[in-house]
């Protein structure tokens, strides 16, 4: 027997694990390492809480927001969108809570709802995916820079810009882009 042999022989149990085991440990951590690093920079998932976005999205769907987009261009209208919570909430609301409505006007542009009908710059929003049309009113305003109005799809049942204002662009964590959850309704959205 080596002397190399009585050492090893010799060696604590978790040293000689570390020793025979130590590659797969490192694809552990580098693994660990970067899913963290995706969550925080690239995408994470998300649940639907609420029936806020009824028909497009139900209680308990599940998402991923892609977080990088944004930093190449703004919030276009349409784009569904998760943001931490309004500052016009946080009295109501933990303010790393996550909303997610839809993008309906962006800055300069002006917003109003009158007779059931969502109006931006003073053209009717053609909308195939609201639950119903509004039942309340809101007066012209312009969305201001660094800035968003969004609304649910479920018109009547979402607290959104119509209620607490409009939405801060530094509020914005990503975009959703695709449902995995269930998978009868797995896709794009």
């Amino acid at each position: 027997m080596t002397s190399k042999d009585q050492k090893s022989i010799e060696a604590p149990l978790w040293l000689r694990v570390w020793r025979s085991q130590q590659e797969n440990f490192q694809l552990i951590f580098i693994a660990l390492f970067l899913a963290l690093l995706i969550r925080a920079f690239v995408a994470e998932p998300r649940y639907i809480p609420s029936d806020s976005m009824l028909p497009t999205l139900h209680t308990g769907d599940r998402l991923v927001v892609e977080k990088l987009s944004y930093h190449f261009h703004p919030p276009a209208t349409g784009d569904i969108i998760v943001f931490h919570t309004p500052q016009q909430l946080q009295a109501a609301y933990d303010k790393e809570q996550a909303f997610i409505k839809r993008v309906i006007a962006t800055p300069e542009e002006t917003v109003g709802v009158t007779n059931g009908k969502v109006y931006l710059n003073n053209h009717p929003l053609q909308e195939n995916y609201i639950a119903e049309p509004p039942a309340y009113r809101l007066l012209p305003q312009q969305v201001p820079e660094h800035s968003v109005f969004v609304m649910g799809d479920n018109r009547n049942d979402s607290n959104d810009s119509h209620v607490w204002g409009f939405l801060p662009e530094e509020n914005i964590i990503g975009r959703a882009t695709f449902r995995f959850w269930p998978l009868s309704r797995i896709g794009f959205v």
